[in-house]
């Protein structure tokens, strides 16, 4: 029978969070209390340090047909930034080559990048990860360079051989936009062992809308709006504390089925999410809650050639690069160890 090591983590984590809000609230103005790790990565990852990165993929996107699509030119440059940024940075690096299939057409390839840690006990993986290309139509620098943006930056300020109990994995996927195609054969390609070693998935996708939301994915998948929220968890606790910590009370919603997280959850791999919307609409709540523009969409470049650098939300993507580094110091530093199996 498998435990997974990730419910080890909620179990322990759900002792520091006894008494928080199930809606995920903070319990009090003051900031949740952070270990030295924490603290140290939250104060060194910043918005300013993703946003180098985002311009690095719009220059990419500009040089190669004003788009990252995947398989392009633009995309092959995008993995390759990625991959030297990540050698630079001292991790562990490979970009293992996944095939497709488009219609019945000819079977093409691509390439994912995967980091990780060189210290912290391999057997104990925290995984972080957000998908590499844009569609046909833009450069895609909100969807999904902001998630590969923010993950860079958190990445090379924690660098490759950090203090932690342990390892930690950032994965970087290729064909996002048609059928999960990169995250899917990753995950289907891994064993039985090298799953369960995964003690937690976080996928980020699309973390500064213009009209940002504050979404924070978990539970079962939901198909609509209506749909009853997922009840909050010690572990999704911990990502929507930290986003408390940033001023925000975000909202936990259910998985749609769209993003890279399927495999995993399909592989029963504990998972969460973010995201700051993208075609739906801001409520009036929602807007009261957050700012920004009620009855408008959260991303009106979603999928367009204008998803550039000037459609990004600063202060957003500088929020959910705090949050995310907190949490995954938060895991990357905690003791617990799988049960037997």
């Amino acid at each position: 029978m498998r435990i997974a090591w990730g419910a080890a983590l909620a179990a322990s984590v759900s002792l520091l969070l006894a008494g928080c809000a199930s809606t995920g609230a903070p319990t009090s103005s003051a900031p949740n209390a952070q270990s030295p790790l924490q603290a140290g990565l939250v104060k060194e990852v910043t918005g300013a340090g993703a946003f180098t990165h985002l311009e690095e993929l719009q220059r990419i996107a500009d040089q190669n047909g004003g788009n990252r699509a995947t398989p392009s030119p633009g995309y092959d440059a995008s993995v390759d930034y990625v991959a030297r940024v990540l050698r630079e940075a001292g991790y562990e690096v490979s970009t293992p080559t996944f095939t497709f299939e488009r219609d019945g057409g000819p079977q093409g390839s691509a390439r994912n990048v995967i980091a990780q840690t060189r210290t912290g006990n391999a057997e104990h993986v925290v995984f972080a990860g957000a998908h590499l290309d844009s569609v046909p139509e833009g450069p895609g620098i909100n969807d999904n360079g902001s998630g590969v943006a923010s993950l860079l930056e958190i990445a090379t300020r924690l660098g490759g051989s950090p203090q932690v109990a342990n390892a930690v994995r950032f994965g970087f996927w290729g064909l996002e936009e048609e059928d999960l195609n990169g995250s899917t054969a990753y995950v289907e390609g891994l064993s039985r062992a090298e799953r369960d070693k995964i003690g937690l998935y976080l996928n980020v996708d699309m973390v500064s809308s213009p009209n940002a939301g504050y979404f924070v994915q978990a539970g079962e998948e939901s198909e609509s709006e209506s749909d009853s929220p997922p009840e909050s968890s010690a572990v999704s606790r911990v990502l929507t504390d930290q986003l408390g910590n940033t001023g925000i009370n975000p909202q936990l919603v259910g998985f749609d089925g769209g993003s890279d997280f399927v495999p995993f959850v399909d592989a029963r791999i504990p998972t969460l999410g973010v995201m700051t919307g993208d075609a739906g609409t801001k409520s009036p709540k929602q807007a009261e809650q957050w700012g920004g523009r009620a009855g408008e969409v959260f991303d009106k470049c979603y999928h367009q050639s204008c998803d550039r650098l000037d459609n990004i939300d600063r202060p957003a993507l500088d929020r959910f690069s705090d949050a995310l580094a907190g949490s995954l110091a938060h895991f990357a530093s905690s003791a617990e160890v799988p049960a037997q199996r």
